[in-house]
């Protein structure tokens, strides 16, 4: 598929980046003219998974969060989010909402849920041991495409 524009970035994957993550995709959003919803679905989506990387992918150690973010025809926005973590197992049993790798830290299970709910389309891959890729896509819709009753 034909790429209108693309970003990638590297950051450490450290708390403090994840509000950095989110901002940087929405600004490079902007392009496609999206609603404030839209970009308020991105920002959600985008900061769970970054959060993901960071909570359960490194499990406080050092580590890198790739962001790949492509611009395609029909306003539709690519993002990938890459970790060199821990990795998943279980990836069906982990998008199973409530489900926690962490569940000592008493973290809601729901990270995968609302990437799905705030996207279009969400795939995981991941290898235990190698990290784990989350890519999600959504069409922006345009506040001028929306019809009015």
């Amino acid at each position: 598929m034909r790429t209108l524009n693309e970003l990638k970035c590297t950051f450490p994957a450290r708390s403090e980046n994840e509000s950095f993550a989110r901002t940087m995709v929405c600004a490079f959003a902007a392009q496609l003219n999206p609603t404030v919803e839209d970009l308020a679905d991105l920002r959600t989506a985008v900061s769970e998974a970054v959060t993901n990387c960071i909570v359960h992918g490194y499990r406080n150690r050092e580590g890198v969060v790739g962001i790949t973010v492509r611009l395609l025809p029909d306003a539709v926005i690519y993002v990938r989010i890459t970790d060199r973590g821990c990795g998943i197992e279980d990836i069906p049993k982990a998008m199973e909402p409530l489900y926690s790798s962490a569940p000592a830290e008493e973290r809601a299970g729901l990270g995968f849920t609302v990437m799905q709910s705030f996207t279009d389309r969400l795939s995981v891959r991941s290898k235990p041991g190698k990290g784990t890729t989350v890519t999600m896509r959504k069409k922006m819709c345009h506040a001028t495409d929306e019809t009015t009753d």
